[in-house]
């Protein structure tokens, strides 16, 4: 255990960051599968700019890679095009 106080204040903040952090993460998969799942392309290019938002703003924040963020809206946005 943490004996200064500014570690245990670190260990305070660390895990509020994670919850949060982990919301936001489960948030926005929940939100892409949403969107892999539907299969009308009006309701798909309505949730596509939501779901490019929240992976862009999770990838600006560090909780996901960038990278990753560019894969997931590059595999969505493919998704969304093939629906007819």
């Amino acid at each position: 255990m943490a004996n200064h106080k500014s570690s245990k204040k670190r260990i305070r903040q660390t895990e509020v960051k994670n919850t949060h952090n982990r919301y936001y993460h489960k948030t926005a998969r929940n939100a892409v599968k949403a969107l892999r799942n539907t299969t009308d392309k009006e309701a798909a290019a309505v949730l596509l700019p939501k779901v490019t938002a929240m992976l862009d703003k999770l990838a600006k924040n560090n909780v996901i890679h960038k990278n990753k963020a560019a894969n997931l809206k590059s595999s969505v946005q493919l998704h969304v095009n093939s629906l007819s």
